[in-house]
């Protein structure tokens, strides 16, 4: 079976689109499966092109048996509007046009950014066969969410697009239970829609000790550490977090932040300003180090702005903290917050409320035997969520859209 991925993030990039469709494609291939994935030049979120790379009309490589076509794209830093925008579009055309000289049984097409799913949808078209939205995220109203786009004209309208894609989809694959309960609401059949859940890669991530010269390197000896790692955006509440770390913290708590995007300059500016000297801020890490930089954190922190919107995300990084066996400091509620706390395994706190932050950093900080407690409860919640599992889950809904569409 020839499976025609089009995501506009891929390895090496290190954000959560780019690692699930790296692992699910990965096991795909091994499954045997052909598998092609038409990306762009790893450029986020910096919009730079990573080393070793270029922006061109059309280059290819091959990753883990996987077949990679990379095409040109207008680069925006992950910040601001009408550039990221032109950049989603810019994607689109360029891996519409690419995908015509592609063989393929089925299309799948991946969100957040859901200009890829309109390319998954023409192309289907011509080349007569199924596609599949991947659904990671409901957007365009997530923007509303963030405040990137105000209610209006322009939603309301790219809102009819998304319904018409969902339609036009021969399924739809969730990344959240809690997305089939939006979807149903506006009319998407339930028995369109999936769900595969972010997970984790158990072989490459697990518990290790930490690097002592690393450890030392950065300053974090005798150090409590709690660790983000992970996309800098407007969703993510680093103000709030930092703001919270400067007063009011146990003396040996400290905040690791590793990763760029749209928020990143404004948190490491605030914290100079409030002279919070408890944070470091690194720069994004490759993915093969990632375990190496978990392991100098004692938790791991997963915060979002207080939305509705996001009472049915599910981050990606509180998997791999898990396998690591570090306990989640959550501010997310909703679908998050019931797996973390139906494993035993972090603690949870209402987002950007500072007073109920600061509680749970204490009793982190201070209590062993609660974070022995959390250590075993996030080794259970790995293991529910392995990433070769989800793969092979997904592998065979793609199959049968595919057995469906050749009778």
């Amino acid at each position: 079976m020839k499976i025609l991925f089009l995501t506009d993030n891929f390895w090496p990039e290190v954000n959560a689109p780019a690692s699930r469709t790296l692992e699910h494609c990965r096991h795909w291939v091994r499954a045997g499966a052909e598998v092609t994935v038409i990306t762009s030049a790893p450029n986020f979120p910096a919009g730079r092109v990573f080393d070793g790379y270029r922006n061109r009309l059309w280059q290819h490589e091959e990753v883990e048996g996987i077949r990679v076509v990379r095409v040109w794209t207008y680069m925006a830093r992950n910040e601001g509007f009408f550039r990221r925008i032109c950049d989603y579009l810019s994607f689109a055309a360029t891996s519409f046009a690419a995908g015509l000289f592609e063989k393929a049984d089925v299309i799948v097409a991946t969100s957040p950014q859901f200009f890829t799913t309109w390319s998954g949808w023409a192309l289907s078209v011509l080349k007569r066969r199924p596609w599949i939205f991947e659904l990671r995220d409901i957007w365009p109203e997530s923007l509303a969410a963030v405040g990137a786009m105000r209610s209006g004209m322009v939603l309301r309208l790219l809102e009819r697009i998304e319904l018409g894609l969902y339609d036009r989809a021969a399924h739809v694959v969730a990344v959240s239970p809690a997305f089939v309960d939006n979807l149903a609401g506006r009319g998407v059949p339930r028995d369109k829609v999936s769900v595969v859940t972010n997970g984790v890669e158990l072989g490459a991530f697990g518990p290790r000790a930490a690097d002592p010269a690393l450890r030392r390197s950065l300053g974090l000896e005798g150090k409590f550490v709690l660790g983000y790692l992970g996309t800098h955006g407007m969703a993510h509440a680093l103000d709030f977090v930092v703001e919270a770390a400067a007063q009011g913290m146990p003396p040996q708590a400290h905040f690791l932040f590793i990763g760029d995007g749209a928020g990143k300059a404004a948190a490491v500016e605030l914290a100079k300003r409030l002279g919070a000297g408890n944070t470091t801020f690194l720069p994004p890490v490759p993915r093969d180090r990632i375990a190496d930089y978990l392991a100098l954190c004692d938790v791991s922190l997963v915060p979002l702005r207080r939305s509705d919107t996001f009472l049915s995300v599910i981050p990606s990084k509180m998997f791999e903290a898990a396998a690591m066996r570090l306990p989640i400091l959550l501010g997310v509620d909703g679908q998050a917050r019931e797996i973390v706390e139906g494993h035993d395994a972090g603690l949870f706190f209402e987002p950007e409320d500072a007073a109920a932050f600061r509680a749970a950093v204490h009793r982190l900080a201070t209590d062993p035997a609660l974070m022995a407690r959390l250590r075993d409860g996030a080794a259970r919640m790995a293991a529910d969520y392995d990433r070769a599992r989800l793969a092979a889950t997904m592998l065979a809904k793609i199959e049968a859209v595919a057995g469906q569409a050749s009778r």
